[in-house]
C-alpha cells in the first residue's frame, strides 16, 4: 500500500496546548502586553471574561508589521513537520493572521526559510479566529528552534496567533529535558482513540475477558439513535444487593472532551485484567461495590470532534447535542425550588430538603429536553447511587455543588450545600492524587490557578450554572455528585493516552473507594421486612436522604459522631448515635422502626373499608355500662 504524504511526514503535536512545552520554550518579536505574550499563543487558550485580562486568549505582536515572529525553543533536535494556527480567543476583538512564513535553526542565530522550490513557502492561515487550520510541510525538516513569522492579517484586526507545532523529537537518551518530563506506564491497555462502533467492541472484548463480573446495557439513545452504553462491574452483575453502594463514572456529556470518554475505557480494561490477576484493592472494589461506567453520554457529539480529529476540532465542535443542547447543563433547576421554599420556611411542613420533585413543564414534550438529558435522568431515579463522578475536559480541576449561585444576577459566588465539607474532601480525594492537579508549579491551562485551591473549587464560585448534572444528582437523589475536569486539551493526541491515564489511574479508584466513607445501615419493621422510602436525617445537617427498595441505605460523612434519626410514614421515628472512623469502610447503623398507633387504626379502618368498627356483644354493653356510670 501506497502511504500519502501526510502519513509519511505525521507527528504528534509538541505539546503546546497540553503544556509540555513551558512558558520559557516560548518567545517572541515583540508583544502588546503581558497579557498577550508568547506563553498565551497555545493552541486553543482561552482568554479571560473582560478584555486587557492578565490572561488573555493569544499571542499578540506590539506591531503589525512582517518583521514579527513567534518562536518556539524544542530544547533538542526535532523533526518539524507542520503547524496548526488559530486566531484570538476573544468576545471583543477580530484577530487572526492569514498568511505566514516557518523559519528554522539549530543555534537561534541562523535562521532558514521553508522554500518552494527557490522561493520563500508562504502559508495559508486562517480565515477567521476559532477553527484550526494545518499546513503540513512537504518535506520534514530537523532543527532545535522553529519560528512563524507572518506575512498577512486580516485587515480591520491585528497579528494574534495560537499555535501547535506538530513535531517527533530525534533519539537523544542523554536529553536532560526529555527525561524530566517522560511518563510512561507499565498497564498493558488500548491506547487509543476509539470510534462509537470500536467503542462497543472494546466494552464487548471486557466483558467476554471478566463474564461473571461485568455486565454491558444501555441507558436510552442519543438524538440521532445511537444507544448510551453502560458497563458494570460487580461480583453479582444485574442485581442490587443489600448493603451494597452503587458508584457511578460518567463521561462525554460534552461530545468533544474525548480524554475522560477514553480513560473510562481503560479504567475498565484496567479492572478487568486486574481483577483476574488477583489484585487485591481492585477485587476488594468489585465484590463490596457495583460499578456502573458509562463512557459516552453525548456519542453525536463525538463523532462529530472524531471526524475531524485531535488538532482540528477546536475547543467547541461537538460540544452540544445534535439538538444544540449543553446536556451536562441541561437538568431541571431545582435549586430555585428548594431555596424558594426554604424562604417561605415550607420545610420540613409542606416540602422536603431532599428528592426535589421535577416541575411538571419540565417533563412536558415540549421542554428543551435533549433526550440523552432524559435518558440519564431516568438512570439516576432507577438506580440507588450513593456517590458519582462526571468527567469533563478543558481545565484541571474538581468542582462540587452547588453550581449555582443563590444571589440573583450574580456570576461568581461561594454557595455551599449543606454537606459541604463532605463535598470539599470527595474533591480533595481526586484531586490530591493527581499527577498534576495540585501541583504548584503546574502553570494555570487558561486563565484560572487552581492549584492555589488544592486542585478543587465550589463550581458556583468558579461560573454560576442553572441545571446542572451535579445540582440535580444531590437535590433530587441520594447521589453527591463531582465533576472532574481531567486535562487542559479537551482532545488530546492518541501519543498522549498513556502519560493521561498514568495522571488520572490513581484518582479514579482512590475516588471510587469513598463511596465506602460514612454510614450504612438497613431500615426494617419489627417483623424485620425492609422498610424502602425511610428518611434518614443527620442532626445539624439540613439535607436528608432516603433507603432503598430493601430499606439499605448510605450516607456519606467524615469522620466524626453523628446522631441519626430514621422515621418513615405510618411508624414511629428512631434515633441513635452513629460513629464514623478515619479507616476505610462505612460504619454499620441500622435501626427497626414500629408502626405508630395511629397507622395501625388507619390499617385496620382501610381493611374494613372505613367503616365502623363492629364490636362484640358483651364489649359493647361494658362500654355503655361505663358511659352510664360517667354520666351519673
Amino acid at each position: 500500500m501506497k502511504l500519502t504524504c501526510f502519513e509519511i511526514h505525521k507527528c504528534p503535536p509538541m505539546g503546546l496546548e497540553t503544556l509540555k512545552i513551558d512558558d520559557f520554550q516560548l518567545h517572541a518579536s515583540t508583544t502588546k502586553r503581558y497579557g498577550l505574550g508568547a506563553h498565551r499563543g497555545r493552541l486553543n487558550i482561552q482568554a479571560g471574561l473582560y478584555e486587557d485580562d492578565l490572561y488573555d486568549g493569544a499571542w499578540c505582536a506590539g506591531r503589525d508589521d512582517p518583521l514579527q515572529w513567534f518562536e518556539v525553543d524544542a530544547r533538542r533536535l526535532t523533526k518539524f513537520t507542520g503547524v496548526i494556527t488559530q486566531g484570538r480567543s476573544s468576545l471583543w476583538s477580530s484577530d487572526w493572521v492569514t498568511s505566514y512564513k516557518v523559519m528554522v535553526s539549530n543555534d537561534s542565530h541562523t535562521w532558514i526559510t521553508l522554500k518552494n522550490g527557490s522561493e520563500d513557502l508562504i502559508f495559508r492561515g486562517n480565515r477567521e479566529k476559532e477553527i484550526p487550520v494545518r499546513n503540513i510541510f512537504p518535506a520534514p525538516v530537523v532543527a532545535r528552534y522553529i519560528r512563524i513569522n507572518p506575512r498577512s492579517w486580516f485587515t480591520s484586526g491585528s497579528i494574534c496567533m495560537r499555535v501547535e507545532i506538530l513535531g517527533c523529537p530525534m533519539p537523544d537518551p542523554n536529553n536532560y529535558y526529555h527525561r524530566r518530563n517522560e511518563v510512561i506506564t507499565t498497564d498493558d491497555l488500548d491506547f487509543r482513540h476509539h470510534s462509537y462502533k470500536e467503542m462497543r467492541q472494546l466494552m464487548k472484548v471486557v466483558n467476554e475477558m471478566c463474564p461473571n463480573v461485568t455486565r454491558i446495557y444501555n441507558i436510552g439513545k442519543s438524538h440521532s439513535g445511537l444507544k448510551l452504553y453502560a458497563i458494570e462491574i460487580s461480583d453479582n452483575p444485574g442485581e442490587h444487593e443489600v448493603g451494597e453502594p452503587e458508584f457511578r463514572y460518567t463521561a462525554g456529556s460534552h461530545g468533544n472532551e474525548v480524554l475522560g470518554r477514553e480513560l473510562l475505557l481503560l479504567l475498565m480494561q484496567f479492572m478487568c485484567l486486574e481483577y483476574l490477576s488477583g489484585n487485591q484493592r481492585i477485587r476488594h472494589l468489585v465484590e463490596e461495590t457495583r460499578i456502573h461506567l458509562l463512557p459516552s453520554v453525548n456519542p453525536d457529539g463525538y463523532e462529530k470532534a472524531f471526524e475531524v480529529g485531535s488538532e482540528l476540532s477546536g475547543w467547541s465542535l461537538g460540544r452540544w447535542s445534535n439538538d444544540g443542547i449543553d446536556i451536562h447543563h441541561n437538568f431541571p433547576d431545582l435549586n430555585s425550588i428548594l431555596w424558594e421554599a426554604e424562604a417561605k420556611k415550607w420545610i420540613p411542613r409542606k416540602m422536603f430538603n431532599h428528592h426535589v420533585p421535577i416541575p411538571e413543564w419540565y417533563q412536558s414534550k415540549n421542554a428543551s429536553v435533549a433526550v440523552e438529558t432524559r435518558a440519564l435522568i431516568a438512570w439516576m431515579e432507577k438506580m440507588p447511587f450513593v456517590l458519582g463522578g462526571n468527567l469533563q475536559g478543558g481545565e484541571l480541576v474538581v468542582t462540587f455543588p452547588y453550581d449555582k449561585t443563590r444571589s440573583l444576577g450574580v456570576t461568581r459566588e461561594q454557595t455551599s450545600t449543606p454537606d459541604d465539607h463532605v463535598f470539599r474532601w470527595l474533591a480533595f480525594s481526586y484531586a490530591s492524587t493527581h499527577r498534576l492537579m495540585t501541583d504548584a508549579n503546574q502553570r494555570v491551562c487558561h486563565t484560572e490557578d487552581f492549584a492555589k485551591e488544592d486542585g478543587t473549587i465550589n463550581g458556583a464560585s468558579w461560573h454560576t450554572a442553572a441545571g446542572s448534572m451535579n445540582d440535580f444528582s444531590y437535590l433530587h437523589t441520594n447521589c453527591f455528585e463531582l465533576s472532574m475536569y481531567v486535562g487542559c486539551d479537551k482532545f488530546p493526541h492518541e501519543s498522549e493516552l498513556p502519560e493521561e491515564w498514568e495522571n488520572n489511574r490513581e484518582s479514579l479508584l482512590v475516588f471510587m473507594e469513598q463511596v465506602h466513607r460514612g454510614i450504612k445501615g438497613v431500615v426494617r419493621d419489627v417483623q424485620g421486612r425492609g422498610i424502602a422510602n425511610a428518611i434518614i436525617s443527620v442532626e445539624g445537617i439540613n439535607h436528608d436522604i432516603r433507603t432503598a427498595a430493601d430499606g439499605d441505605y448510605w450516607r456519606l460523612l467524615n469522620p466524626g459522631e453523628y446522631r441519626v434519626t430514621a422515621r418513615a410514614e405510618g411508624y414511629s421515628l428512631t434515633s441513635k448515635k452513629c460513629e464514623v472512623g478515619y479507616e476505610m469502610g462505612a460504619t454499620r447503623c441500622d435501626f427497626i422502626i414500629g408502626r405508630t398507633n395511629l397507622s395501625r387504626i388507619k390499617e385496620i379502618m382501610e381493611k374494613f373499608n372505613k367503616q365502623p368498627i363492629r364490636l362484640p356483644v358483651r364489649q359493647l354493653q361494658a362500654r355503655r355500662s361505663r358511659e352510664r356510670r360517667q354520666g351519673t
